[in-house]
């Protein structure tokens, strides 16, 4: 039977004893084979693999997941060069094909001349820590998204419009291309809650956001609610006559989709009002004044009528 430690020698049976009765597998590799002088029974049963057929460092290194082999090998043996204890997380293949998380433990044992001689240590099972991880991850994940994602339309919300459009103006400030903002207002969406109940008008909201999404058909092409019934859509390099066109699409598809609007005082149908804004950041411009300036246009539009777009380019 291999030893683990000199101290074994006194009472093999009651440290074999001791070794084996944990969950936790105890191997031992000498370093100048490179092969197993011992490994715990247990581990056939976690990873199905007979205890005998652990005979080197290969059969570690082929039982590992492919993408955790380099990376884990190459910090082990670093650290194990530089004589140092470590740690290592990853997937080790199981006889039948699956895959369970390990996490070794391993300490480096050195001669009396400080030459490694061995590498002794423990393998524990992590796979339900891991999953608990991940399942964490994906929460944090979730309510990242969450965080960014307006509750009711499902579309991005203003705090993720305040960070898209600050990536894109200093984009465009790099580039020196035009960028494009469209504020949208629904017409009157006031009197439209009124007259037929916030229920309705939460559906409105929602049909409305799905139909401005199909409008933006471009990859960079961003769309946001921005609170109530104002949402806001930026184009990055994106010039005035493109602008417009995507404009007059908005305009033209929600008015296709012909939703009622009896307690319009100027259609029986909903409407949007628009501000479209084009502009070239200079070095020293703000993102939030272009906001407002579009946001101008918004109000010349509603004052105009309401159911059109106002333009301007600032370019100039």
């Amino acid at each position: 039977m291999p030893t683990l430690t000199p101290a074994m020698d006194q009472d093999p049976a009651v440290y074999k004893t001791l070794l084996e009765s944990t969950r936790a597998i105890p191997w031992r590799i000498d370093w100048a084979s490179m092969s197993f002088s011992y490994i715990g029974p247990q581990i056939e049963t976690l990873l199905g693999w007979p205890q005998h057929s652990w005979v080197g460092i290969n059969d570690w290194v082929e039982r590992m997941h492919p993408d955790d082999r380099d990376y884990v090998v190459n910090f082990c043996v670093s650290q194990s060069k530089a004589g140092s204890d470590h740690e290592a997380d990853y997937r080790a293949l199981t006889a039948s094909g699956g895959y369970v998380w390990i996490r070794d433990v391993v300490h480096v044992v050195r001669d009396a001349q400080g030459q490694v001689q061995a590498l002794v240590g423990f393998m524990f099972d992590i796979s339900e820590r891991k999953k608990t991880e991940e399942h964490l991850a994906r929460l944090q994940k979730q309510l990242e998204e969450y965080s960014y994602q307006d509750g009711l339309t499902g579309i991005a919300n203003r705090r993720m419009f305040d960070s898209v459009l600050e990536r894109e103006w200093a984009d465009a400030q790099r580039t020196q291309q035009p960028l494009s903002l469209i504020v949208i207002d629904i017409d009157h969406f006031k009197q439209f809650n009124d007259h037929y109940g916030h229920i309705k008008g939460d559906e409105c909201l929602k049909h409305v956001a799905r139909t401005l999404s199909v409008a933006a058909n471009r990859p960079r092409d961003f769309i946001a609610r921005l609170g109530g019934e104002e949402f806001a859509w930026v184009l990055p390099d994106t010039d005035p006559a493109a602008a417009r066109q995507i404009a007059e699409r908005c305009l033209h598809l929600v008015r296709q989709q012909q939703i009622p609007h009896e307690a319009s005082p100027i259609s029986a149908t909903l409407g949007l009002s628009l501000g479209v804004g084009t502009t070239v950041p200079s070095s020293n411009g703000a993102a939030l004044a272009f906001v407002e300036k579009v946001d101008e246009l918004l109000y010349i539009a509603k004052r105009a009528g309401r159911r059109r777009a106002e333009y301007a380019d600032f370019r100039r």
